[in-house]
């Protein structure tokens, strides 16, 4: 993935998609700290993400290397998380989601979805900013409390998100919204990933989440004003 042209890698050690079991904070420590101390040592200068919800797990990576906090949760389980993001000045992925693994499709009502969850977020924005962080980047939580239909509704509207002025940051890659449409696998999505990753770079994100590096660099390399 290094060599792929990957920019910033994601770790994470508690699954946060639906329905998924949440492990201790403990074993998330457990599990984190060796992969930081393993990838810092042989790729000192690599930017790094630490996916948790937890702001005890956020602060030790931090105090291990992580450069950037990615909460799938946006503060919603631990708002103690913006405090250590604005202590360690690193910077704070925001995802909008409701709820938690458990209990989050289940929590999809909305009366617009394009503008709830931009209201959601513009209210979550200035709690963050109040706590003290200063660079926030914004992902819409595609698949997180949102059917299919809402997930395209907010792809349609990807634009208007633009109003918030922060960096947006697009996660689609493999995901059900893309299989289940199509009615493939997850094997054969990647294609698919690949158009909505183009249009979502045509549309304002300035950072697309990835399984397959490659593929998408070639998306940065041909869509770049050079």
């Amino acid at each position: 993935m290094v060599n792929a042209g990957m920019d910033i890698l994601d770790i994470g050690a508690c699954s946060t998609r639906p329905g998924a079991i949440e492990v201790s904070e403990q074993e998330e420590i457990d599990r984190i700290l060796p992969i930081i101390e393993r990838v810092k040592k042989d790729f000192p200068t690599l930017l790094l993400s630490i996916d948790t919800f937890r702001s005890n797990v956020a602060e030790i990576a931090l105090k291990n290397g992580i450069h950037i906090i990615n909460d799938v949760q946006g503060g919603n389980f631990d708002p103690r998380i913006w405090e250590v993001a604005a202590n360690y000045k690193a910077p704070y992925i925001l995802t909008h989601s409701r709820g938690n693994s458990q209990n989050m499709q289940e929590l999809i009502n909305y009366e617009n979805v394009t503008l709830d969850v931009l209201q959601e977020l513009s209210e979550k924005i200035a709690r963050i900013k109040k706590a003290g962080v200063i660079d926030i980047i914004i992902d819409l939580g595609f698949g997180f409390a949102k059917t299919p239909a809402q997930n395209f509704e907010l792809l349609n509207h990807l634009a208007i998100y633009s109003m918030l002025e922060h960096t947006l940051l697009c996660g689609f890659s493999r995901k059900s919204m893309i299989y289940k449409r199509l009615n493939i696998s997850v094997e054969e999505s990647l294609n698919g990933t690949t158009i909505l990753n183009t249009y979502a770079l045509t549309k304002g994100a300035k950072i697309i989440r990835v399984h397959d590096v490659t593929e998408a660099k070639q998306i940065f390399d041909l869509l770049k004003n050079e």
